[in-house]
């Protein structure tokens, strides 16, 4: 969990690189949607501030957050720059939650390991609802704004990986 009180989502436009050119596939669970749809929308927002086209940013919607490595593996055939998952996973009373968090976890790290491209972890994995409210938006920021930089500064390591 985040730092109590904290908002970790305010980031210095100086220090991150311009988006302008990259590409960017946004996978999105409908799953929670209230919650990923403001993790999408803090996203978006994000890379347009950093320079990205609309135009550059797709998206992509599967049923739930398992669904979300499969949807990775779609946009990847379009060759963006970047891919983000946005998925929010509520715990329960079972063991499903350990299941589902487990293996889109594992499934995101396969994707890095097989492609060529940068796929970002932005899943939230809460107790509670109210949780997943404040890190999807709410008092503790936006994790859609976080995995918009982290996806920029990555496709630009990336990038000068491929041209060195």
């Amino acid at each position: 969990m985040t730092k109590k009180n904290t908002n970790l989502s305010h980031f210095n436009k100086e220090e991150v690189p311009n988006a302008n050119g990259l590409t960017f596939g946004i996978v999105v669970s409908e799953w929670n949607g209230n919650i990923t749809e403001g993790l999408y929308n803090g996203a978006t927002d994000a890379l347009i501030e950093c320079g990205a086209n609309d135009n550059d940013i797709v998206r992509y919607n599967v049923p739930g957050s398992y669904e979300l490595v499969f949807g990775a593996k779609i946009a990847a055939k379009s060759k963006p720059d970047a891919i983000i998952c946005f998925g929010s996973v509520i715990q329960g009373e079972t063991k499903h939650f350990d299941f589902v968090c487990n293996a889109v976890a594992l499934g995101i790290k396969d994707l890095n390991i097989s492609l060529d491209i940068p796929v970002i972890f932005g899943v939230l994995t809460d107790n509670t609802m109210d949780q997943a409210k404040n890190r999807s938006g709410g008092k503790y920021g936006n994790k859609g704004i976080e995995a918009a930089i982290t996806a920029i500064k990555m496709a630009v390591l990336n990038k000068k990986e491929i041209f060195a």
